[in-house]
C-alpha cells in the first residue's frame, strides 16, 4: 500500500507539470530508443551472418579461384599456372584427404538462359551429384543429377525455384528445354527454394541460389567452357568435413597441398566459413560497443536532466517538505517520495523509448533495407537501465530533500 501510495503521489506531481515532465523525459526516451535501435541492427546482422554461414556450409572448407587483380603479379600467376583451379586439384585433394572429407568441384558462370520466349539472368553451376547432399538441397520435383549424366556428358539441367518460375510460369518445366550459349539442355528437376544470402560476408560474395541452373560438371567442361578472362577450369572446390572440430587441421592440410600443386602461386583462397563467422562477430562486437557508447551518452544526458529537474523540484517544494516533516514524516519518507518520482519519470521515458525504438527498427528495415531483430533481452535491459538512471540521478535530490531542516523549510518563501 505504501508503494502504491507513493507511486500515485509521484504521478500526480509529474502530471502537475506535464510539459516539463515530457521535456525532461526526452533524454531518456531518445537514449532508450537509440539502444533498442542499435541492438536491433546488431541482432539482425548476427542472424543474417548465421544464415549466410549456413548457406555456405558450417562444416565446409572452400577453396576459391582468386588471381591477383592486375600488374606483374597477375602476369606471373598466368605464366606459372594458366589453368587456375582445376579438376585435378579436386582429385588430388580427394586422394590425400580420404573418406573423412567429401570433395566436390564446381564452376559458376553468369549466363542468360532462355526458354519459350522468356529470358532470365542466372548462374550456371556445373558440379557433381554429391553437391546436393553436401548443401542439403532437396528437389521439389523431378530427379537430381546422376553419375550417368557425368559419365555420358548428358545435356540435362536442374533449375532453381526462381529460375523455373521465371522461365516456365504456371507450368511444370520437367522435360522442357532451356537454351544457354546456343546449347539446349533438358530440364530433369527443380530444386526447392530456400532463403538466400545478400551482399557478402567478410569479402566473400553471396548469390541468389534460387536462380541457379545446375548441370553435370563433365557436360560443362565439354559443352559449356568457362567464360572467365583467365579460363580457370573451376570456380570453387568444396571440402565437406565430417568432424567439425577438425576443420582447422584440414584447412591447414589443404593449404599445404594447394601451395605445392600450384608451385607457390597465390591464385586461390582457402576459406573456412566458421572462421569468417568469428571475424564477422568480432567486427560486429566493435560496432555494438561504439554504437552502445553513443546511445549511452543520450541516457547520461537524460539522467543529468532528471537530476536537474528534481533539484529544482526540491527547491520549489521546500515548504511542502517542511509541512510533511512537521506532521511526522521521517527523512526516509521524504527521500523515498522524491526517489520514486525520479524512477517513475525515467521509467515512463524508458517505456516510451522502447516503443519508439521498436518503430525505429522497423523503419530501418523498411527504408534502408537492413535486417533488424528486436530481442526481448534488449527491451528488458533498456527498461532496467532506465530505472537505474532514475535511481542513480534521483538519489542526490532525494537525499538533499530529506536533509532539509523542517523549521527552515516552514519559513521558506
Amino acid at each position: 500500500m505504501l508503494i502504491l501510495e507513493l507511486t500515485l503521489s509521484a504521478w500526480e506531481s509529474l502530471r502537475t507539470h506535464k510539459l516539463r515532465t515530457f521535456l525532461t523525459a526526452l533524454g531518456v526516451i531518445f537514449g532508450v530508443a537509440a539502444v533498442i535501435g542499435m541492438a536491433s541492427i546488431g541482432e539482425g546482422a548476427r542472424r543474417e551472418a548465421l544464415r549466410q554461414i549456413e548457406l555456405m556450409g558450417a562444416s565446409n572448407i572452400l577453396i576459391d579461384h582468386h588471381r591477383p587483380g592486375e600488374g606483374e603479379a597477375r602476369t606471373n600467376s598466368l605464366d606459372r599456372n594458366p589453368r587456375g583451379l582445376t579438376l585435378k586439384d579436386a582429385e588430388a585433394l580427394c586422394a590425400v584427404l580420404g573418406g573423412a572429407v567429401r570433395v566436390v568441384p564446381l564452376s559458376v558462370n553468369e549466363v542468360k538462359a532462355s526458354a519459350e520466349g522468356r529470358t532470365v539472368s542466372s548462374n550456371l553451376v556445373a558440379t557433381m551429384p554429391e553437391y546436393f547432399n553436401i548443401y542439403d538441397r532437396p528437389l521439389s520435383s523431378g530427379r537430381k543429377l546422376a553419375v550417368g549424366d557425368e559419365e555420358n556428358y548428358q545435356p540435362v539441367c536442374l533449375l532453381g525455384w526462381e529460375a523455373a518460375r521465371e522461365l516456365f510460369p504456371l507450368k511444370s518445366p520437367l522435360g522442357k528445354e532451356v537454351r544457354i550459349r546456343d546449347q539446349l539442355l533438358t530440364v530433369v528437376g527443380v530444386v526447392r527454394g530456400r532463403a538466400v544470402g545478400k551482399g557478402e560476408i567478410e569479402g566473400v560474395p553471396l548469390r541468389n541460389e534460387n536462380l541457379d541452373i545446375y548441370i553435370p560438371l563433365q557436360t560443362a567442361l565439354k559443352r559449356q567452357p568457362a567464360s572467365t578472362d583467365d579460363n580457370s577450369q573451376l570456380t570453387r572446390i568444396v571440402a565437406s568435413v565430417e568432424e567439425p572440430s577438425l576443420l582447422a587441421d584440414y584447412a591447414g592440410l589443404i593449404e599445404r597441398i594447394m601451395r605445392r600443386r600450384h608451385r607457390g602461386v597465390a591464385d586461390y583462397k582457402v576459406l573456412v566459413p566458421e572462421e569468417l563467422l568469428r571475424q564477422h562477430q568480432a567486427t560486429q562486437r566493435i560496432f555494438n560497443v561504439v554504437m552502445g557508447a553513443i546511445a549511452s551518452i543520450s541516457l547520461l544526458v537524460g539522467g543529468i536532466g532528471i537530476m536537474n529537474i528534481m533539484l529544482a523540484s526540491v527547491l520549489e517544494r521546500t515548504r511542502e517538505i517542511g509541512i510533511r516533516r512537521a506532521v511526522g514524516a521521517r527523512q526516509s519518507d521524504i527521500a523515498r517520495q522524491f526517489l520514486v518520482e525520479a524512477v517513475l519519470l525515467s521509467l515512463s521515458g524508458g517505456i516510451v523509448g522502447v516503443i519508439l525504438g521498436v518503430l525505429l527498427a522497423h523503419g530501418i528495415t523498411l527504408f534502408a533495407g537492413w535486417e533488424t531483430a528486436v530481442s526481448w533481452w534488449a527491451i528488458l535491459v533498456a527498461v532496467v537501465v532506465s530505472m537505474g538512471v532514475g535511481v542513480i540521478f534521483g538519489w542526490l535530490p532525494a537525499r538533499r530533500a530529506a536533509r532539509l531542516d523542517p523549521i527552515m523549510s516552514l519559513r521558506f518563501e
